[in-house]
């Protein structure tokens, strides 16, 4: 009977814990409604109010924009991911990795970590790395990411300081975690570099092969590796905002888009934390933001997934029907690129 009432009050955890990036969503739409119904003015409806953005906005332009950065935001991507393979799994080129890293923006429309999970499975059966060390991999690129993310949310706000929304002013203490997430970082460089737990088993666990192995200028050099990325990301949502009517210097979008996506952090569908972001950022201009927003982070998602369309044929094949165990996996511990 014990164990029937555990399982009854796990299965209500797991659908607690599904129906909150529901509940997220909700709130955020009907809070966008509100702000909505009010700019949109008794005279006309919040529909009505949308289609005249939408009828307003250049498209051909705003694609062309979007695809050329797609394009260049794969090259980025694949970039980071072949050179943190070749310092800590397996010689793998360019060339190849790409069209499977393009292919798994499929799997990521569901989840992120699918498609990661993905191209684990890929470098598993080309070079037989074992699959906890491509998790370390991945890992190792996340914790890059969430750094390079605080780096340029805290550059940004420096900027702009005084200019962010009351709304949003529990993003002040972006300075504050930075400072923290540094001080957690440089105690776990010393962790995995001092002699002292050389033995240690925790160090030793297949999830911490890159950490490992990774010297201190390698998680500088992914953070540079990864910023073009966002700096071009800049760019574009400056100048789509302008094709929606918005006027956002370069600058202040340096403050805001860093922001934002960690705003597309929190799970939900349609990316509705982030796609709220904007009009709260931008009261004034509420359905141009609001259709801005929706559509610069859910079409850039599906942007993404049809360039991996173009691969996947090719994906596949090399995935399921490619002998396992090939030549090219990298060295044992401790003999990580320098």
């Amino acid at each position: 009977m014990a164990a029937s009432a555990g399982a009854e009050r796990a299965g209500i955890a797991q659908r607690a814990a599904r129906a909150v990036p529901w509940l997220i969503s909700a709130a955020c739409f009907a809070f966008l409604y509100t702000r909505l119904a009010r700019a949109s003015g008794p005279e006309r409806s919040v529909a009505e109010y949308l289609l005249g953005v939408f009828a307003s906005v250049p498209w051909s332009r705003w694609l062309a924009l979007m695809v050329a950065y797609s394009g260049f935001y794969l090259l980025v991507d694949t970039l980071v991911l072949w050179r943190v393979i070749n310092w800590f799994n397996a010689r793998v080129g360019y060339g190849e990795l790409l069209p499977v890293r393009a292919s798994t923006y499929i799997l990521s429309i569901l989840n992120e970590q699918v498609g990661k999970g993905a191209i684990a499975l890929y470098l598993n059966k080309r070079s037989g790395v074992p699959g906890w060390e491509l998790g370390s991999s991945m890992l190792f690129i996340m914790t890059c990411e969430f750094y390079y993310l605080l780096l340029w949310a805290t550059v940004g706000l420096a900027l702009h300081w005084n200019e962010l929304p009351p709304a949003l002013s529990v993003f002040r203490s972006v300075p504050w975690v930075a400072a923290g997430a540094t001080v957690v970082a440089a105690v776990a460089l010393w962790a995995f570099r001092s002699p002292r737990f050389a033995d240690a088993p925790w160090r030793r666990r297949p999830l911490l092969h890159a950490f490992r192995q990774a010297r201190p200028w390698q998680y500088g050099a992914i953070l540079l590796l990864r910023s073009p990325s966002l700096l071009a990301g800049v760019v574009v949502y400056s100048i789509a905002a302008g094709l929606f009517g918005v006027d956002i210097p370069i600058l202040e979008m340096l403050t805001y888009l860093p922001l934002v996506i960690f705003g597309t952090l929190v799970p939900g569908p349609f990316r509705a934390v982030a796609v709220t972001m904007w009009p709260t950022l931008f009261p004034e201009h509420a359905g141009a933001m609001t259709v801005f927003g929706f559509v610069q982070h859910n079409f850039f998602v599906l942007f993404n997934a049809v360039i991996g369309l173009l691969f996947l044929r090719k994906t596949n094949r090399e995935l399921f029907g490619a002998p396992a165990g090939s030549p090219g996996a990298a060295g044992a511990d401790g003999d990580g690129v320098n």
